[in-house]
Formats: C-alpha cells, sequence, structure tokens
C-alpha cells in the first residue's frame, strides 16, 4: 500500500470526504486512515457500505466546507447532491491518482488513455520495462487501485491507465509521459459532446513532460496539433499506416521507427497475444513509451514476444474441435467491438448488455464477417433490428449462459461449412451493468460458461 502521509500532512488537521466505495476509494479510504486522516465515508449502495473500515455519514447531508476535500470515485456524475455541495463549498474534488501525485513518490510516471487499447497498451508497457530490469508498477483503471500498488525504487516506473473520469479528477497531476491512443464517441452521457470528451482527454497533457499521441482518427490528429504547438510538450506521432516524421508507425505489418531521424524498420507485428491492426497501435504507442524511458528496439521486441496478453482483451479461452471461444468482454462500446470484428472471419458472436449511444453504427463493414449473433441484455431489442436491417441473423439469447449454449451448439455443427471453421467471440459492444458488476466479472462467466462445455454434442 502507497504511504500518503505527505498527503495528510497538506491537510492542516481537517477531515477527508470519500464518496463511492468502489476497489479505488476503498484503497483510498485505508490507505488515509493509516497515514492518520480522518476519514468520513459514504457510498449510496448500502451494500457498498458494508464492510468499509470508516465511519459513514450521507455526505448529501453533510456540510462539505468543514473537509479539507472530497475523493471522489470517478464513476459518480459531477451533478450528485454532494458533489455540487463541495463545489459550493469551494471544496477540492480529486481521485485517487491525484492523492498519489502529491505524496512526492519521486517515481517517474507513465499515463494512458484514449477511447480503446488503453488496458492493452498500459499492460505492454508495464510488461516491456519489467521485463528489461525497470520496476514498474501497473495500475489505475486496470488492475489495482494506484494507492494498492507496490511503490516501486526511485529509478522505477508508475504506468497508469487512465480514464477521462479519472482525468477530471486531477486538479495538479499529468504523467511525465502522457499517451493517447484514439477518440470516439463514448461516455458522452457523462461529457455531453466530443468537444467535452476530447477536453476531458487534453488533461492528460498539462505541464512538461513528453506525449505520445495517435494520429489514426480525425479528434486525436486535432489533439496532437494543440498539444504540438502549444510547445509544453515533446511530441511523437503514432500510426498504424503511412510513414511518419519524428514518430512510430506500421506500414505493411512492419513497426517503424523515425523518432529521431530517418525511418528504420523494427520488426513484424506478429506477436500472437496482440492479434489485429488496432494492436499494431498499441504496439506502436508502448514501444515509443519505452524507448522514451532509455530502452532500444532489440530489447522492447524482444519483450512483447512474451507478453502474455490480457484476460478480457480478445483472449483465447479454449479451443474445442477447431472453434476458438475469445473472451473479448472489455469492449464496451461499438469501436471496441469493431476491433475484434475485423480480426477474425466466420464469427458465431454474443453481443449485448446496457447499450452505449450509437448503438452498433460504425460495425457496418464487418457485417460480413459475423456468421450468426446471439443477443443478450438490455441492448437486445436494439441490436436485433440492427442486426436485421443489415441481414445478420441472430437469436434473442436474453443471458449469457444461453447466449454460449446456443452458440457453441451451432458452432459445433457448422464447423467445416464453406468458409471455414468458425470461433465464439464474446464482444458486447455494451457495458456490462445491466447483469453483471463488470466487465471483469462477465468475463470471467464466459469463461466459466466455455471451460464446462462438452467436446461432443452427440
Amino acid at each position: 500500500m502507497i504511504d500518503v502521509k505527505k498527503f495528510v500532512d497538506t491537510l492542516d488537521g481537517k477531515p477527508v470526504a470519500v464518496l463511492g466505495l468502489g476497489i479505488s476509494n476503498i484503497a483510498a479510504v485505508k490507505a488515509l486512515l493509516k497515514a492518520g486522516a480522518s476519514v468520513v465515508a459514504w457510498d449510496d449502495r448500502e451494500e457498498n457500505r458494508a464492510g468499509v473500515d470508516a465511519p459513514m455519514a450521507d455526505l448529501a447531508q453533510e456540510y462539505l466546507g468543514a473537509y479539507a476535500c472530497l475523493v471522489l470515485a470517478p464513476g459518480i456524475a459531477h451533478d450528485h447532491p454532494a458533489v455540487r455541495l463541495a463545489k459550493d463549498a469551494g471544496v477540492e474534488i480529486l481521485c485517487d491518482i491525484e492523492i498519489l501525485h502529491r505524496c512526492g513518490h519521486g517515481c517517474k510516471t507513465v499515463g494512458i488513455t484514449g477511447t480503446n487499447g488503453k488496458s492493452t497498451t498500459t499492460a505492454l508497457i508495464g510488461h516491456i520495462l519489467n521485463e528489461n530490469g525497470i520496476k514498474a508498477a501497473v495500475g489505475g483503471n486496470i488492475g489495482k487501485p494506484v494507492l494498492d500498488l507496490m511503490l516501486p525504487p526511485k529509478d522505477g516506473v508508475i504506468v497508469m491507465e487512465m480514464s477521462s473520469f479519472q482525468l477530471e479528477l486531477c486538479p495538479a497531476f499529468a504523467p511525465d509521459i502522457a499517451v493517447h491512443l484514439n477518440l470516439s464517441p463514448d461516455h458522452l452521457d457523462r461529457h455531453g459532446t466530443m468537444e467535452g470528451y476530447a477536453e476531458a482527454k487534453m488533461r492528460i497533457f498539462r505541464g512538461p513532460g513528453k506525449a505520445v499521441i495517435g494520429t489514426d482518427d480525425e479528434w486525436s490528429t486535432k489533439l496532437f496539433k494543440i498539444v504540438a504547438e502549444s510547445g509544453a510538450r515533446e511530441c511523437f506521432p503514432i500510426a498504424t499506416s503511412g510513414i511518419l516524421k519524428d514518430g512510430v508507425y506500421v506500414e505493411n505489418s512492419m513497426l517503424c521507427e523515425a523518432m529521431y531521424g530517418d525511418p528504420v524498420e523494427i520488426g513484424e507485428m506478429n506477436m500472437a497475444s496482440l492479434p489485429g491492426v488496432h494492436n499494431h497501435q498499441n504496439a506502436a504507442a508502448a514501444y515509443t513509451a519505452a524507448r522514451l524511458l532509455g530502452l532500444e528496439p532489440e530489447a522492447i521486441m524482444a519483450a512483447m514476444q512474451t507478453f502474455p496478453g490480457l484476460e478480457h482483451r480478445q483472449y483465447l479461452v479454449r479451443t474445442i474441435n477447431g472453434v476458438a471461444y475469445v473472451n473479448d468482454s472489455k469492449a464496451t462500446n461499438a469501436a471496441a467491438a469493431g476491433r475484434a470484428l475485423a480480426s477474425y472471419k466466420n464469427i458465431y458472436w454474443i453481443a449485448g448488455g446496457r447499450p452505449k449511444e450509437g448503438g452498433l453504427n460504425g460495425l457496418e463493414p464487418y457485417v460480413g464477417h459475423i456468421r450468426h449473433a446471439f443477443l443478450i441484455g438490455e441492448a437486445m431489442d436494439d441490436f436485433g433490428t440492427w442486426l436485421d436491417n443489415h441481414g445478420v441473423t441472430h437469436h434473442f439469447c436474453t443471458t449469457l449462459d444461453i447466449a454460449v449454449a446456443e452458440a457453441h451448439r451451432l458452432a459445433q455443427s457448422e464447423r467445416g461449412q464453406p468458409g471455414g471453421t468458425g470461433m465464439v467471440l464474446l464482444s458486447p459492444a455494451c457495458a456490462s451493468f445491466d447483469q453483471f458488476k463488470s466487465f471483469e466479472q462477465r468475463g470471467d462467466r464466459f469463461t466459466a460458461l466455455v471451460n464446462v462445455l462438452k467436446e461432443d454434442l452427440a
């Protein structure tokens, strides 16, 4: 656990309010109490309050001007009554990442944001560093909360996935190396417009340091231009096609570097754990960050070859009679699901959950890859209409267990038909919260269901 005493010492003895008791704020409560802070916590869900070792009070009924700050769970909307009270009282609102920043840990920091690919890129950077003897702690919006991490030595690196929600709650922190991958419509119910979403992402580039920015989409290209023209950070573009000056790019599946001179071919993008063109962008970003931290190209590429992949990101759970069963539960929007659909063919696709704005729009180029769809959750009817309009056959399955059973039955019965043996893919294009607590729980359930499937259906 991170020692937050230096942060607590700045509070002048005032208590800390903590709103929302998910995994990151539970870690924050524990760290603050251990450092001697007075903490008052609250979560609107009674079950989330159980077992938390801190005084409880409904913060929407408190005078928040008496508190040093409000530590807000990133997922809580900023129009929550307690948040409005904190704003009216002039109380600083922050998250656990900002607390970490104010602890004076002395380590270099790498922050990764973007709409899609954050988790893979974050894990990949951590893997590359650790494989090459640079101690890296990996957390944030992936894995452990930052205040639960084991702090690396002073010459180590803290690598953090950072969502737009977390960035909004960092009044001062921005990483030494800021990585932005891409930007497509997501979380617009929170940010209102794409402009508002982009503005939240831009917070990662405040202050001096280096910036690694994808330029494969229009919004990210605009961000790159703004950051580069500001002169505050040294900027390195990345792309998955076309030659880039001063950056890193992939052309014809070859990773090329032009960061400090003429382009040099570095190596083939042939890692089994990084399938698809979208992972070329993730690899280019991770490579660039690792180069900026002093590693040589050969060492970076060797480490990439041993990257095991992420459990809920196009993760091969099992192969049954040649049919692959792939867990892509982290695909919580259409753009993320599109990356998986673009990577495979003859797909028995399990999709649905709590839909994001825009539904399945944008997936039109991949309908020919879908052999059959199996729909679940709140999005089921709308997704069915979209699939009807695009000529894709589908079943309404309602729940994941039924979808897995039906997809398994059909994929096994149709293997060897024209077009080749298919694959069963969970890539929901939806949030999980209608039926599951998280995309991890959804992916774990898929894995458990797949692991008990019978090879012989006779």
